[in-house]
């Protein structure tokens, strides 16, 4: 039991010797930590006692909620038996076990997995395979990829050359090659001017210019399907994502579908990519693949792309690392997916889905929203200055920081995008959580933006 020294103690390390990630530390050290000691289900718990509705899956990550007992149960009886091995030139059971079952679930034409460790480093794979693909296919002058405005594929050097969000990506500029940028689809701030009405997906017509001018010299095109989610949780229109898939394969262009964030379930189904039909050549999953609970990613390739690798030793993909396949996280893994069947999580989600829908509608009572932006469990309210005009607050006011610290005091932790409110609970919420997680987000905005 920690005692109020030991609570003093733990938020002075805090500030005195963590440096915490995508936060300013100037204004974190001005503010009382939270610091999480336990949790259960969707609620966490923080030192001093007081519980908190997980409103962001501990960054997008928890499934199933926090202490599922199969995916502990899992993880324990993995430790009685090796904790890790190497998968350079060697396998273990739990990898092999998970990689088959993935090549099960995932979109029929993606055969292969190849392991890492995070989002970033399934993108990182995703990147120097489809360029390495090419060079080995008799095209080596394909070697630039396209990505969208306002993009996020994670903080490695690689995945930062195929962001799109300035904030986090233009000082590391002279670090990374530069990727290819076309508009996002985003209709709220619609780059074209265009009303998504009557627009007939002009968006799409941007792609295919930048493809037909430079698909000779283009390898692939990266894409969140259907939600960009750090970029502000911007829903692309219906058929936009088909519409790059049969864009890509017309001009030759491998399309990587980045679904770290929107993979396993959260969006109404298993994967993003499912809603429209497409299959990509090549998918990157991380994040809800554990259950949230260890770090593990996949990337996963067609046949074609694989067989480009076989041969001499010139043509290996030179490019893993220390832990990937770790035996706890694949143990895990496969304890999440077999959750996923037995719970019929899947099923259960579709009314959960629809009541967030309704309960959504809400917000435009409150005048500082803008734009209400929904993608099966994933919520973004964006806040303006003012909605007629959609002019946005000025950042300096930190609205959305603000709006998530009301969020705090009142029971539920959240963390924002700018000045849009992110709702992305654990799968395994309730219809009464959600339904009070929605009304503190409600009231948060209602205390902080009416001032």
């Amino acid at each position: 039991m920690l005692i109020a020294k030991d609570l003093n103690s733990l938020e002075a390390w805090d500030k005195n010797y963590l440096w915490h990630p995508f936060t300013q530390m100037s204004s974190f050290l001005k503010e009382d930590p939270l610091i999480i000691k336990e949790a259960k289900g969707v609620i966490l718990k923080d030192v001093h006692g007081k519980e908190y509705l997980d409103g962001v899956s501990s960054l997008w990550c928890n499934i199933h909620g926090h202490r599922k007992k199969e995916i502990d149960k899992a993880i324990k009886a993995q430790l009685g038996r090796v904790a890790h091995s190497t998968l350079l030139g060697a396998s273990n059971v739990p990898s092999i076990m998970l990689a088959k079952r993935l090549v099960e679930i995932v979109p029929a034409g993606l055969s292969k997995v190849f392991y890492s460790d995070d989002g970033s480093t399934a993108v990182e794979a995703a990147l120097k395979m489809a360029f390495q693909y090419w060079q080995q296919s008799g095209h080596p002058e394909k070697r630039k990829f396209i990505a969208l405005e306002y993009a996020y594929h994670g903080d490695t050097l690689g995945a930062t050359g195929v962001g799109g969000i300035g904030q986090f990506h233009t000082v590391y500029r002279p670090l990374t090659f530069q990727a290819l940028s076309v508009p996002s689809p985003y209709c709220y701030r619609c780059a074209l001017g265009k009303d998504k009405e009557t627009c007939g997906l002009a968006c799409l017509e941007a792609v295919e210019r930048v493809l037909r001018q430079g698909h000779k010299e283009l390898a692939a095109l990266i894409i969140e399907p259907l939600i960009q989610g750090a970029g502000g949780m911007i829903v692309h229109p219906t058929g936009y994502l088909k519409g790059v898939r049969e864009l890509c394969s017309k001009y030759n262009v491998l399309l990587i579908a980045d679904e770290i964030l929107t993979g396993f379930g959260r969006t109404g189904r298993m994967f993003a990519c499912e809603h429209e039909g497409v299959v990509p050549d090549i998918m990157a999953v991380s994040k809800g693949l554990t259950g949230g609970y260890l770090p593990l990613a996949a990337t996963l390739v067609t046949e074609d792309i694989y067989n480009a690798f076989f041969g001499d030793q010139g043509r290996t993909f030179f490019h893993g690392h220390t832990y990937t396949g770790n035996p706890l996280a694949c143990a895990a893994a496969l304890a999440s997916l077999e959750v996923f069947e037995r719970e019929a999580v899947l099923k259960k989600l579709q009314p959960k889905i629809e009541f967030l829908r309704d309960r959504l509608q809400d917000f435009y009572g409150l005048g500082h929203v803008g734009d209400v932006r929904q993608c099966g469990l994933i919520a973004g309210i964006e806040l303006v200055k003012d909605r007629q005009t959609r002019e946005p607050y000025p950042a300096t006011e930190r609205i959305g920081h603000r709006v998530c610290l009301e969020a705090r005091n009142q029971g539920a932790l959240l963390r924002p995008l700018g000045d849009v409110i992110v709702i992305m609970p654990p799968l395994s919420i309730t219809l009464r959580q959600l339904d009070r997680l929605v009304s503190i987000v409600w009231s948060a905005i209602e205390a902080v933006a009416s001032r």
